[in-house]
């Protein structure tokens, strides 16, 4: 209802429009914006991973079970893996790497910490102007 407000349309088609982008893909959910602060994470962290050569599977599988592990990406560079992870203190970071660390397959970690949020994660300015790839 919102969207049909401030684009000036009819519900029905911005319904008819968010269902086909659904089918297309284009829109993957409508997951809740969540400020982890408020639910007693304030710690957030990247943690690199470097993985045993064929350990990928078992590793990414482990680290799915852990609910601080928000996100996991196979990156280039000197790590295998980046996770984002978050814990309710510094001092909880650890014994969650430790965590992370559990199963076999995983030579080395890297951990930063996050000390503020500058820009959080976005794709509406991205859709909503999408430029010609210029910088």
């Amino acid at each position: 209802m919102e969207l049909a407000r401030q684009l000036e349309v009819a519900r029905g088609t911005v319904q008819a429009r968010m269902e086909k982008l659904q089918q297309r893909g284009v829109v993957t959910g409508y997951g809740p914006d969540i400020d982890l602060r408020s639910i007693g994470y304030d710690v957030i962290a990247f943690v690199t991973l470097e993985i045993s050569q064929g350990a990928l599977e078992t590793v990414v599988s482990h680290l799915a079970t852990l609910p601080e592990v928000l996100e996991v990406h196979t990156t280039t560079g000197p790590g295998d893996l980046l996770c984002r992870v978050v814990a309710p203190t510094n001092a909880d970071l650890q014994p969650l790497i430790g965590r992370m660390l559990s199963t076999g397959g995983i030579e080395r970690t890297t951990t930063q910490i996050a000390l503020t949020e500058q820009i959080p994660y976005r794709v509406l300015p991205l859709v909503a102007d999408p430029g010609d790839g210029d910088a």
